[in-house]
């Protein structure tokens, strides 16, 4: 899709890091912005700095867990713009640990958002993406831990894993129906981002009390996501793929390594190498 100015793009976890850069990146593009994000008061500041910046947009507050609210979110954009054109099923969060002391509560919290949620924009944005008949493009985050394995972060890497699958799957059946809309797949390194401070968008029913292994994760995240790379530079390389319709939006460093090595793991059959990604 190489004209994005004049159409719509809908963006979910809006409000901060990858997603807020992405809607600041498409709305200096010309396209008008929907914003969806859980937190809402961050959600209405975004909007009014891209409203200070001349970008057309809304703000709908979403949960992209449930499935209703989705659909709301893009009935709202509809009625709001008409045709949508770019959808960023973004919307993200983290939660480790050993596999087996993670709490039911912290697995179904990270899979609801980080998999449901994009299972839910495939399924209430695809559509309507294919009803208008004009070129459209979805772009599904996931993470190069979708395509690695690190330990000590079981939720959030199976959830990553599975919106690879996913994403694939969608872009055969896209491809294979001769559909003008296109799929990548973003899948960010460390990047500098509120990620390791998820629990402050959590449901008041789903907290839990963090084990000492969840604890020093959650510190490494931390510390790994300080030095992280700027949003703006993933909001770039997004740009980028959906103008050439590329599926694979990677990082090219260590993490790049990490996931070939596990490649080689497979094809050799051998164990799992552990190769830490810096």
């Amino acid at each position: 899709m190489e004209v994005l100015a004049g159409k719509t793009a809908v963006v979910t976890g809006a409000a901060s890091g990858i997603g807020f850069a992405l809607a600041k990146r498409l709305g200096a593009e010309g396209m008008r912005v929907v914003l969806a994000d859980v937190e809402a008061d961050a959600l209405e500041r975004a909007a009014r700095e891209l409203g200070a910046a001349g970008v057309e947009t809304i703000a709908v507050r979403t949960d992209v867990a449930s499935a209703e609210q989705v659909e709301a979110l893009a009935q709202r954009a509809t009625d709001a713009f008409g045709a949508l054109h770019l959808v960023c099923n973004n919307a993200g969060v983290f939660a480790g640990g050993n596999a087996w002391e993670v709490s039911l509560a912290d697995w179904a919290w990270t899979l609801g958002v980080n998999l449901w949620g994009v299972i839910h924009g495939v399924r209430s944005f695809v559509p309507r993406l294919l009803a208008h008949g004009e070129e459209a493009h979805l772009v599904n985050t996931a993470s190069m831990a979708g395509l690695m394995t690190n330990p000590f972060s079981g939720p959030y890497t199976v959830s990553k894993h599975a919106v690879v699958a996913l994403s694939e799957v969608l872009y055969h059946e896209l491809t294979l129906s001769g559909s003008k809309v296109g799929v990548s797949l973003l899948c960010p390194e460390a990047v500098a981002t509120r990620i390791g401070e998820s629990e402050r968008n959590r449901p008041g029913d789903s907290s839990t009390t963090a084990t000492p292994t969840e604890k020093m994760v959650r510190g490494a995240l931390q510390q790994a996501i300080a030095k992280g790379l700027a949003p703006e530079q993933l909001a770039d390389r997004v740009v980028r793929a959906v103008r050439e319709r590329r599926f694979y939006v990677l990082s090219d460093d260590s993490w790049r390594r990490a996931v070939e090595q596990r490649c080689e793991d497979v094809r050799l059959a051998r164990n799992p190498s552990f190769a830490p990604s810096s």
